[in-house]
């Protein structure tokens, strides 16, 4: 048994609006964290890792013959053939916008091997999309499309830089003919240097170091880190980058000039302006009124592009997000739709 050091970063502070106890077995934990997350449709790949894979709600969308994702718009990615997979659910940040759960922890779990991930991908892709087979409303070419996925998105929860192994994960997907989407909270540049993602995402999260404590409530003082990561992002070559910016209202929608500069400095292809959705994990952090309205969004994104070299590629509503790109890479139809 270990006593929790609990203080105003601590991800174990409330669980469906109780405070839990702060002392637990670490066998237990892992058990009733799993537990938990398999009600939602999570996947664990072994008892001992946090590594998971789900289904988003656009694969599954895309399956019964309806609407694609975002990413499928802006980048062609086929939501149906997609999986959105994590190799740890750890996490050095506590965003309170995070509709994903830091509320379950995972003492000494172990790290899987990247071919131990690999193996069962298909298996656990099938097993998770199975009711679908028989569904009347099932979209059948998509349904058995599905079971060859092309796209991994190393996205689901956790940061997924703090996995020792990620570089080679990446390149073993790109073997199995997979392109990778990695997205990052930019803390652990070193890491990002060393992995070759088809694109890689890197979120930004405030325009000034005191949001940023206030907004991702790090684990430590990690913002240089994240300057640094998306410095570096113009620099990568044969790899497509894109910043993501979650706009949550009242918290991180100011000083637009602040965030053109950073994204300007970085030279990345695309910025997404996202605005805050209130589902998931975040309804116990934030309330309604902190999601912004598409109008607000659009408005955002109309300053950042008066101090950059930013355009428009496209708008989502259903997802509230503006897709800017650097005008050199939308110039480049392969950028898009490769």
């Amino acid at each position: 048994m270990i006593e929790a050091n609990c203080d105003e970063k601590c991800g174990c502070e409330y669980v469906v609006g109780r405070r839990r106890s702060h002392t637990w077995n670490r066998k237990e934990e892992n058990e009733s964290s799993q537990y938990a997350l398999r009600k939602m449709g999570y996947q664990f790949f072994s008892p001992e890792s946090s590594a998971a894979l789900k289904p988003c709600m656009w694969c599954k969308r895309a399956i019964m013959g309806e609407d694609m994702c975002y990413k499928h718009q802006f980048y062609g990615i086929e939501s149906h053939r997609c999986v959105q997979l994590t190799p740890t659910l750890s996490c050095n940040h506590r965003c309170l916008f995070c509709w994903r759960s830091f509320e379950h922890t995972y003492p000494h779990e172990r790290d899987l091997k990247p071919q131990e991930i690999i193996d069962r991908v298909p298996f656990l892709q099938k097993k998770a999309l199975a009711g679908y087979k028989v569904s009347h409303r099932t979209d059948p070419i998509r349904y058995q499309e599905s079971l060859t996925p092309n796209q991994v998105a190393i996205s689901l929860s956790g940061e997924p830089t703090l996995y020792t192994p990620l570089p080679e994960l990446i390149e073993l997907l790109h073997k199995k003919e997979c392109t990778t989407f990695l997205v990052s909270n930019g803390t652990n540049p070193d890491m990002l240097r060393k992995c070759r993602p088809y694109q890689l995402y890197i979120s930004l999260i405030a325009p000034d170091q005191d949001t940023y404590h206030a907004v991702a409530r790090p684990l430590y003082d990690s913002y240089e880190d994240v300057l640094r990561s998306l410095s570096e992002l113009g620099d990568a070559k044969d790899q497509r980058t894109a910043i993501r910016v979650t706009l949550v209202s009242g918290l991180n929608d100011h000083d637009p000039d602040g965030y053109a500069r950073i994204i300007q400095d970085s030279g990345a292809d695309f910025v997404e302006i996202k605005g805050y959705m209130h589902v998931g994990y975040s309804q116990y952090r934030l309330n309604p009124d902190h999601m912004p309205s598409q109008e607000a969004i659009v408005k955002f994104s109309d300053m950042i592009m008066q101090h950059s070299d930013y355009s428009v590629v496209g708008v989502n509503e259903a997802s509230r997000v503006v897709c800017l790109g650097r005008d050199s890479a939308v110039s480049s139809s392969q950028k898009l739709n490769k």
